[in-house]
């Protein structure tokens, strides 16, 4: 019986690229007719012309299945909702710009047959601005860094990769309303390859990444990998406090000792309180971002609420 590959690919408004990667995608499976395949699709509720253009394809192609969200479920919960709706003996996760080569499914095929339980793409280069490309390289090495007990994410890993269904089993045994799933396959322990490769430009359209989805991505690797924010928060506090007294006191012998000619002004008391007042603030903030993990989890909300399923009958 040949094993099924499933392909799947979470989209938003990706009307220039869908019926393009479709296509390419079923060009590279015509070379491998030991598997059966389907290319899985999940809509988080796009505006453009994408819906439409897939359930035209879908129509007349059932290899492709579509799951459409109620609304916009953000780009955390929605694709990691789709992932676990693939039944495949393995499924390859690969976006709709192109970025990621869909001619890499071969060679992770080949590692998967080898034994691999996961074969991931990690970005030894990439064609985006070099300036975008180094500041992710470096929020990869300071979550690295300040890791505690648990395995770090892998530097420029995006998710691209065939994952076994033995994985699968694992992460949809977590119960996690927002997970960070590039750090599950690390820290779940399962035997993977690494597979380099050179990261293209999008071939058509806008990226859906702003300041806002790359920043929540971030502080969700380091709410999820290190309590670091939060212990360097009470040793600055300590520290600060120790010097803030040295600094009192200095001032009270200078003033005790020079007591006619010495004023101490309005400019210290000035910035130090502007000083302190910005770290409390930045503290308060990351002590804020565990808390509303703690509140999301809390709250157990449905990862993604459902439309409608096309082709999965």
């Amino acid at each position: 019986m040949k094993k099924l590959i499933s392909i799947f690919t979470p989209c938003y408004n990706e009307e220039e690229n869908v019926a393009q990667l479709i296509d390419t995608v079923g060009k590279v499976f015509e070379k491998l007719p030991q598997y059966n395949y389907e290319h899985i699709f999940i809509d988080n509720c796009s505006t453009d012309n994408t819906v439409n253009i897939l359930r035209d394809i879908a129509s007349l192609n059932k290899n492709v299945k579509i799951i459409l969200n109620a609304r916009n479920f953000g780009h955390v919960r929605s694709p990691y909702y789709g992932l676990m709706q693939c039944p495949g003996d393995a499924v390859i996760v690969l976006v709709a710009d192109f970025q990621d080569p869909p001619e890499l499914i071969v060679q992770f095929l080949e590692k998967w047959e080898e034994g691999y339980k996961m074969v991931l793409g990690i970005k030894s280069q990439s064609k985006e601005n070099p300036l975008m490309f180094a500041v992710r390289k470096l929020f990869y090495s300071l979550l690295a860094k300040a890791s505690d007990g648990t395995e770090a994410p892998l530097k420029n890993f995006t998710g691209f990769g065939l994952y076994d269904k033995q994985f699968l089993d694992g992460i949809r045994s977590i119960d996690d309303p927002y997970p960070y799933f590039r750090g599950m396959v690390t820290e779940l322990g399962f035997q993977r390859y690494e597979l380099k490769y050179t990261q293209q430009l999008r071939a058509a359209g806008k990226t859906k990444n702003n300041l806002f989805s790359l920043y929540d991505y971030a502080m969700l690797g380091f709410v999820n990998h290190s309590k670091l924010p939060l212990r360097l928060s009470a040793f600055i506090g300590f520290v600060t406090s120790i010097i803030s007294f040295l600094a009192a006191f200095v001032y009270l012998i200078y003033k005790l000792v020079y007591w006619d000619s010495f004023e101490l002004g309005l400019a210290p008391l000035i910035i130090g309180i502007f000083f302190f007042s910005s770290v409390q603030l930045f503290f308060i903030g990351i002590i804020g971002e565990y808390i509303g993990a703690i509140h999301t989890q809390v709250r157990k909300r449905p990862l993604v609420i459902e439309k409608e399923r096309i082709n999965f009958d």
